[in-house]
C-alpha cells in the first residue's frame, strides 16, 4: 500500500515538474500532461466509471490522476478510488 501511495505521488509530482504553483502559470493544460503520460505509457485516457467519475489515465496496472501541484492530496484520493474501482493491483 505504501509503495502504491509512493507511486501515485511520483507520477503527480512528474505530471507537474514543468508547472508553477498557479494555474495561470502553467505552460500547458493539466489534458495535455495526461495524453503526453498516458500515450507513452500504453494507457487509455477518460476511462467513466459506473458513478459517471472519468479516470484521466488506466494503464494495465494502475489508474492515474494528473492534476497540478496545489491539489495533490484530492488527486491521491482519486487514484486510490480508481484503483479500487477497475480492481488495479496495489504494488
Amino acid at each position: 500500500m505504501r509503495q502504491f501511495l509512493l507511486l501515485i505521488l511520483i507520477l503527480n509530482i512528474i505530471s507537474i515538474s514543468a508547472c508553477a504553483a498557479t494555474p495561470k502559470n502553467h505552460k500547458f493544460y493539466e489534458k495535455d500532461y495526461q495524453n503526453y503520460w498516458c500515450s507513452a505509457n500504453g494507457g487509455v485516457t477518460e476511462v467513466i466509471l459506473p458513478d459517471k467519475a472519468r479516470v484521466d489515465c488506466v494503464t494495465k496496472i494502475h489508474a492515474v490522476e494528473f492534476d497540478f501541484a496545489k491539489k495533490w492530496a484530492e488527486s491521491i484520493g482519486q487514484s486510490l478510488y480508481y484503483g479500487e474501482q477497475l480492481h488495479k493491483k496495489y504494488n
